[in-house]
């Protein structure tokens, strides 16, 4: 494996639960992968090595399921192709920028599982090779109006925007400034969804 090149992942957001994170740590096994995990009331942590480095997947518990988020950089190609596989199978989101040599090559916007940005990068050149357009009629907004869904969805959000506070409680209690700044800026995306959905 070329050792310069490197995939890291930011904003992870997959959501999983206890059987399926079991199913996680026995494929890991199965690939031939060395790990260990432990688990508390708010995390449940699979500690990965690969060669010399060690990867901690965070697993946040939220209302019985696991959220796994955060940043990671990974240097195992086989690992990275395993992320991504479930990245897609979990349909989540997540920001994958592909390195070589210390220079990023490539970021892509995922989102359920999809694609929905790929910009290709050259120096200080960004040049946008595919982007999703949203697609919405006039009888997908009128659906929308008469659905319950968004009421069901507020519900959800107040409890996610709970828990996120509750996160950012305790990154500030902690003096995790890095996390603190993540929390935040997921309030922010959540207020924002919030006023739509009060419309």
């Amino acid at each position: 494996m070329n050792r310069s090149h490197e995939v890291e992942y930011c904003n992870l957001e997959l959501r999983f639960d206890r059987r399926q994170i079991q199913n996680l740590i026995r494929e890991l096994i199965q690939e031939g992968y060395s790990l260990y995990w432990n688990e508390n009331d708010h995390h449940f942590i699979v500690s990965v090595r690969t060669g010399r480095k060690l990867l901690k997947l965070r697993f946040l518990r939220v209302l019985g399921r696991y959220k796994l988020v955060g940043d990671y950089v990974v240097k195992d190609e086989r690992l990275a192709q395993w992320i991504e596989k479930l990245i897609n199978s979990s349909r989540g989101h997540a920001v994958v920028k592909r390195i070589h040599d210390h220079q990023v090559l490539r970021i892509e916007n995922i989102m359920f599982g999809e694609i929905i940005r790929l910009v290709e990068v050259s120096g200080m050149e960004h040049r946008i090779i595919f982007q999703k357009r949203p697609q919405v009629t006039i009888e997908d907004m009128v659906q929308a109006f008469k659905s319950k869904r968004a009421e069901q969805r507020a519900g959800v959000l107040r409890l996610e925007i709970d828990y996120e506070l509750a996160v950012l409680h305790e990154a500030l209690v902690q003096g995790n400034t890095e996390e603190a700044e993540a929390s935040k800026e997921k309030l922010r995306g959540m207020r924002t969804e919030m006023l739509v959905l009060e419309l």
